[in-house]
């Protein structure tokens, strides 16, 4: 703030900067063809130089504040407490002696104390400050006094204790009846223990020769096996026209592509004189999986007569394996059947007959046909 009488300086010219001046710009030449009456644009005035700060008015912050007093009323005074009554008196007593008290250690010297240090007294604050505002919290009430419980008889004295009992020494744990002993001068014969390696080795024998001869018993009773065409079997004849014939070499020659593991191969065409027809064929060799060979039988000739659903026929012979569908063929329908066994394959296909039909014929078929080492 300044004296009224007072005015402010001018403001000095700012400080060289240490940027070069800026030469006015030149004028401007009048472009081809514009006219000479339009006066030319006059340059903008130059920007006034900034503010500084000290320049500025300066502006009270405390201006419009009351501070004419910091003082704040004192709080009430806290109510008057009542005083605790007197606790009753308490009877002597009465039990074994204390344990004596130790005695207190020796008090430590006293240490030296370090000189006091002087420091300068803090400057008095530039206002007053007010003092910080006295909490008030809520006073509980002093407790009712009660009158004093009636004093009860003293008990009677303890019994003194009783020395500890001592353990006595227990014996040790009775062992087993002795056995008969031996004779004087003689050593106890030792008792022979059982031994158990007779059942291991019968384990181990059957586990070692029932496997092998429960799978290869059905091996060695159906291969090497041997087929032949009977002429007749039941009332069905062995067809012996050029036709049958060619027939049958066809089927041959298709066994021995589907199956080139086979030993000998066999076809035939039987027929009744009520019109029935069998066309029987198959091979003869050893055969590892007989039931999957069944089933890749089936699966190849479906496409060729339109089978359906293979069902599963149990021939009664442990490694015989036989599926039977009904399919069509040359317009009628057919049932074929095949039986597949560790030696051999038969397959059959059967006109005007039902499926189970159909299997018990392959079976008498089969039994006339193939031969193993056995007969």
């Amino acid at each position: 703030m300044f004296p009224a009488d007072e005015r402010p300086a001018a403001p000095a010219a700012p400080r060289w900067s240490g940027s070069a001046a800026v030469p006015p710009p030149k004028p401007r030449k009048r472009a081809w063809g514009e006219s000479a009456e339009i006066p030319p644009v006059p340059a903008p005035p130059p920007a006034p130089p900034p503010e500084q700060p000290e320049h500025r008015t300066p502006v009270d912050p405390w201006a419009g504040a009351d501070t004419s007093g910091w003082d704040l009323p004192p709080p009430p005074p806290p109510p008057p407490t009542l005083p605790y009554p007197a606790a009753p008196s308490t009877r002597p007593y009465s039990g074994p002696p204390s344990p004596p008290v130790p005695s207190p250690a020796p008090p430590e010297p006293p240490r030296p104390t370090p000189p006091r240090v002087a420091y300068p007294a803090a400057p008095p604050p530039a206002r007053p400050v007010s003092p910080p505002p006295v909490a008030s919290y809520p006073v509980s009430p002093p407790p009712v006094s009660r009158a004093p419980a009636p004093a009860r008889p003293a008990p009677p004295p303890p019994t003194p204790p009783r020395a500890p009992r001592q353990r006595r020494a227990t014996a040790p744990p009775a062992g087993p009846p002795p056995g008969p002993q031996a004779p004087r001068g003689y050593a106890p014969t030792p008792a022979r223990k059982r031994r158990r390696w007779p059942w291991i080795l019968l384990l181990m024998l059957a586990c070692c020769c029932g496997c092998p001869a429960y799978y290869g018993v059905p091996m060695a009773s159906q291969y090497p096996a041997e087929a032949s065409l009977p002429a007749e079997v039941a009332d069905l004849r062995l067809r012996d026209d050029n036709t049958s014939k060619a027939t049958a070499k066809q089927l041959e020659a298709d066994v021995r592509k589907a199956h080139w593991l086979a030993e000998d191969t066999f076809a035939g065409v039987y027929a009744t004189p009520a019109g029935k027809r069998v066309t029987i064929f198959g091979g003869t060799g050893f055969r590892f999986t007989p039931e999957s060979d069944a089933e890749d039988e089936i699966t190849r000739l479906t496409g060729q007569y339109s089978l359906g659903e293979a069902q599963v026929v149990d021939t009664g012979v442990r490694g015989r394996h036989q599926r039977c569908a009904v399919g069509r063929a040359d317009g009628q329908d057919v049932v074929v059947c095949t039986s597949v066994d560790h030696g051999s394959i038969a397959t059959a296909v059967f006109t005007r007959l039902s499926l189970d039909d159909s299997a018990t014929l392959l079976g008498t078929l089969r039994e006339q046909m193939v031969t193993t080492n056995q007969k």
